[in-house]
């Protein structure tokens, strides 16, 4: 019976997705397992280590459908590791005993780890699909928003404009880089393991190395230089990774959520009937997707710390910290699959209010436009004192309600340096946009779009 929320039958799809999930499963995993004895089986054979026929013969035994599951699970729970009893199995549907051929010179930990990075391979190019499609989902958001001027905020206070595309293109800046790492990262991640039991391929004598390079040009990985039974980073290096991809998704969602505020009211989660509903109050519009992808981003931060805990490992075989992989590795991808899937839901469907965002900027009467107001005279009458002319204004449209330009206009030291139409420009925001929109530029430019 499902009874935790990634295999929940209510929650699973909103936590993660279909396609993730189906890499961590068992029958994926076994397959892997399989495809590491039928590649050591073809590699062998032409280095002619085996007979050709045994690896024949194995290789047409190689797939998960073939494995009694049960008898998978019973034999796992009595030895400790599964490998051992899917090899036993493997060697039992092979005639003449060909089947003994198989695993050879391998250990445990080799079929494991590799395994492991084969899963890593196809849940990493998951993980760069959705990224590459929230760098698109960002990309039309910057583009069309441009010059849509808004609020910046600074510890949560109206700061000076900046346009909703500029914003949007900050975080694209982030997944662009993302994107850049993923790239980077294959290549010392997407590594296969074959060592034997201390990782010397002492079983294997002078062959060993050939026969390493062999069974990993068959999968498709890279070849160590040298075995990393015990040395982890790689791993951690991908939950760490994937902990980075996440917290840009929960910066996006805080934002959404704060946007989306009654007070503000800037964007919206997309809608359908229902979606958001309170119990209790029917007027309610919650954010969802963005409440689920802080959920995700707080767990996988902290599973991540798991897998750096799991790389201090003793000798050349661990006793515990391994382990640690097995159930934070599976979770971590699995959870990194819901934030982001959520996060391009949110992206693709976005709802821009201009109008409020244009509200919002007068609010204050004009006071986010002090810095401006300030650089516009500092040449006529100093930084520093038109620093302190307009501080001492700004108080008093907080306590008069009055709007700011009005008050400028009726200061006699302000009049002697700018008309009302001079004042009327500096309070305008659209005025003090600095140079967002080229920033946008920039940013699309790299992307090529």
């Amino acid at each position: 019976m499902p009874s935790t929320i990634l295999d929940s039958a209510v929650f699973r799809d909103i936590f993660t997705t279909p396609a993730m999930r189906q890499v961590w499963s068992d029958e994926n995993r076994v397959q892997k397992y399989l495809d590491f004895e039928a590649a050591l089986a073809r590699a062998q054979a032409r280095l002619e280590i085996i007979p050709q026929e045994a690896c024949d013969e194995i290789v047409k035994h190689c797939s998960a459908d073939k494995i009694d599951m049960a008898k998978l699970k019973e034999a796992t729970e009595r030895i400790g590791y599964p490998v051992l009893p899917a090899v036993q199995q493997l060697v039992k549907l092979c005639k003449d005993k060909l089947g003994e051929w198989s695993h050879w010179g391998a250990t445990t930990q080799d079929i494991t780890d590799t395994a492991t990075v084969m899963q890593m391979r196809e849940a990493l190019d998951i993980v760069g699909t959705e990224i590459e499609a929230i760098c698109d989902a960002l990309g039309a958001l910057a583009k069309k928003y441009r010059d849509t001027p808004m609020a910046g905020r600074s510890n949560l206070q109206q700061a000076v404009p900046i346009t909703f595309g500029y914003k949007m293109a900050t975080m694209l800046a982030g997944f662009e880089r993302h994107s850049e790492r993923l790239k980077q990262l294959k290549a010392r991640v997407l590594v296969g393991e074959f060592g034997g039991a201390a990782g010397t391929l002492s079983s294997l004598g002078k062959d060993g190395l050939k026969c390493q390079a062999e069974l990993m040009k068959e999968l498709k990985l890279g070849q160590p230089a040298i075995s990393w039974h015990t040395v982890r980073d790689c791993i951690a290096e991908v939950g760490c990774f994937l902990g980075l991809v996440t917290g840009s998704c929960g910066k996006i969602a805080f934002d959404v959520k704060l946007l989306m505020q009654t007070e503000v009211e800037e964007v919206q989660e997309p809608f359908h009937a229902g979606r958001g509903s309170s119990s209790t109050m029917p007027q309610k519009r919650n954010p969802i997707s963005s409440v689920y992808i802080t959920a995700q981003t707080a767990m996988v931060k902290q599973l991540a710390a798991a897998l750096l805990e799991a790389m201090i490992e003793d000798h050349e075989r661990s006793t515990g910290p391994w382990e640690i992989e097995w159930i934070a590795l599976p979770e971590i991808f699995m959870l990194s699959a819901g934030a982001l899937a959520q996060t391009r839901f949110v992206l693709d469907g976005l709802q821009v209010n201009e109008k409020k965002m244009r509200e919002n900027l007068d609010i204050t009467k004009g006071l986010i436009m002090s810095e401006a107001v300030m650089m516009g005279l500092g040449d006529k009458m100093g930084r520093n004192y038109a620093h302190d002319v307009v501080y001492d204004i700004c108080r008093e449209v907080v306590k008069t309600g009055r709007p700011l330009v009005d008050l400028l206009e009726e200061n006699e030291e302000i009049r002697q340096y700018a008309d009302r139409k001079t004042l009327e420009k500096l309070v305008d925001p659209a005025n003090y946009l600095g140079v967002a929109g080229e920033m946008v530029d920039r940013v699309l430019a790299l992307r090529g779009k």
